[in-house]
């Protein structure tokens, strides 16, 4: 049973007046410190926390899949690039259509989807439409090498595909990164490689005084990838992980077939192939060609749409750029509320409906700020227990709700009742208490307690407090069903575990 202090064991502007500021210009750093601090704290910051969270998160044995998918929700186009991945048959060959990070991680498994969230978060960080061609030259092969790496790692029955698959295409995330963003250093090592027959390295060395590995390794470093990416990253001779071997075979074949499939060096990669799958030299010639294809499509799947094009060329096939998906609301709230119904239809796990709850209110209805919040033990207060769309400068921040009862403030009068509050200021001033308007604003909101046992215990706001939208009697309707799924749930908890 669940202890009393954690009853759920959760773990309008004046145009006159503007004043045009020019975009900020970041000068080029000259050190590799220096690169990589710039690459992670002003222009990839978005991907450094993503990256952070998700390692604290595998790192914390008292958190798992609830904290992932908070993580993941809190950028809504990290969150639809993801799960418009996973519903491909790459990554769903069973085709049952998942609407939820919740569902997609437990039909995908939470590793695949850590996998997933980072390359996401790293391709949302890098793509522009000012992409230069080596970069995007850089992104092409990357991905190329990751699927014939994955594909030779599925054919000698490697533990874990996918995280060849990653490991393989964050190799070069040093490079990438850098020629991303880079100005004038960019354009020297260029003149000294195509002039002066420098080789890459080479040239990165001078203009840079470090290579763009070294580059690499200090980033994996700073964003703790993980085990398999910085191991690979390391030189070869470092390295004592047989599966670093397929990483780099993935980047050997890329390198191989720009001198055609009759050169000696195509040659040498099938050799290696027939060695390690022990697969004959027709079917690995099939295999590499389809894994052209197959890099292509994941390319376009990623929004590397350029990266695409330039695979793309080789098969003398048009590339075709997908419309970004438009969420129906409507459609997307059914699918929720299908979800919900399955995962009460039987023995459940409390957070899997919570966190599907309020991805139905967040995702669902279209909120920009939403949290369920418990009870502190002196009740004097309410504490995040999950979070989306809050701006906070650290994940580990908590939101706290102070409850007032002398005066009267929201969060007292919406848990001293039994039904949902749909709070307006134009209403509901006096319940606006300084104190609350420091963090939540003064804006319209939904709340909702939450019971257990008819006791409150905790409640679910919602606001859009962000984008200024209205509210409507509508999304009123949809959070009351969405809230009392919730109520529901611990009323059905309790049962099965009396």
């Amino acid at each position: 049973m669940a202890s009393q202090n954690d009853p759920l064991s959760l773990s309008i502007i004046d145009i006159d007046q503007l004043e045009i500021i020019p975009p900020k210009i970041i000068a080029e750093p000259l050190t590799l410190n220096g690169w990589t601090h710039v690459l992670c704290n002003e222009e990839m910051p978005i991907f450094s926390n993503t990256a952070l969270s998700i390692h604290d998160i595998l790192n914390d044995d008292r958190k798992g899949a609830m904290e992932l998918a908070s993580v993941i929700l809190q950028d809504p186009n990290l969150t639809v690039k993801l799960l418009k991945i996973s519903n491909t048959p790459h990554y769903n060959p069973t085709r049952q259509k998942m609407v939820t990070v919740s569902r997609a991680i437990i039909m995908i498994g939470s590793d695949v989807i850590r996998e997933l969230t980072l390359v996401c978060a790293f391709f949302e960080s890098i793509l522009s439409s000012i992409n230069k061609q080596q970069a995007n030259e850089e992104i092409a092969q990357a991905i190329h090498a990751a699927v014939h790496a994955k594909s030779i790692a599925m054919a000698t029955n490697d533990k874990s595909p996918e995280e060849v698959f990653i490991a393989t295409l964050l190799n070069h995330i040093g490079s990438i990164s850098f020629w991303c963003f880079c100005g004038d250093q960019g354009e020297r090592i260029q003149a000294l490689i195509n002039k002066d027959n420098f080789s890459p390295e080479e040239a990165e060395k001078k203009v840079l005084s470090f290579k763009l590995t070294d580059l690499g390794a200090s980033l994996s470093k700073a964003w703790k990838l993980g085990c398999l990416v910085e191991e690979s990253i390391k030189p070869k001779a470092l390295s004592k992980d047989p599966r670093v071997g397929l990483v780099h075979l993935g980047y050997e074949i890329t390198e191989a077939l720009k001198e055609g499939t009759g050169s000696k060096k195509y040659e040498a990669c099938v050799r290696k192939i027939e060695a390690l799958t022990k697969l004959s030299k027709k079917v690995i010639n099939e295999k590499l060609k389809n894994n052209t294809a197959t890099a292509a499509d994941i390319a376009s799947q990623f929004g590397a749409t350029d990266a695409a094009k330039i695979l793309q060329r080789g098969l003398n096939q048009a590339i075709i750029v997908e419309e970004p998906p438009v969420i129906n609301k409507k459609e997307l709230q059914l699918h929720i509320s299908q979800d919900i119904t399955s995962i009460l239809s039987d023995q459940f796990d409390i957070n899997l409906l919570l966190e599907t709850v309020l991805e139905g209110i967040h995702r669902g209805i279209g909120m920009d700020r939403t949290i369920f919040s418990l009870l502190v033990a002196d009740k004097k207060s309410l504490k995040e227990k999950l979070s989306l769309g809050w701006r906070k400068e650290m994940y580990e921040q908590k939101i706290i709700f102070n409850i007032s009862e002398i005066p009267h403030n929201l969060f007292f009068h919406a848990l001293s009742g039994t039904q949902a509050f749909w709070a307006k200021p134009s209403d509901n001033i006096k319940l606006y208490g300084l104190q609350d308007i420091s963090v939540i604003g003064k804006n319209e909101c939904f709340m909702m307690p939450i019971f257990s046992n008819k006791i409150p215990i905790g409640l679910i706001y919602a606001d859009r407090g962000l984008s200024d939208q209205p509210l409507t009697e509508e999304d009123f309707n949809a959070f009351k069903y969405f809230a009392q799924q919730t109520n529901i749930g611990l009323t059905l908890y309790r049962v099965q575990r009396s």
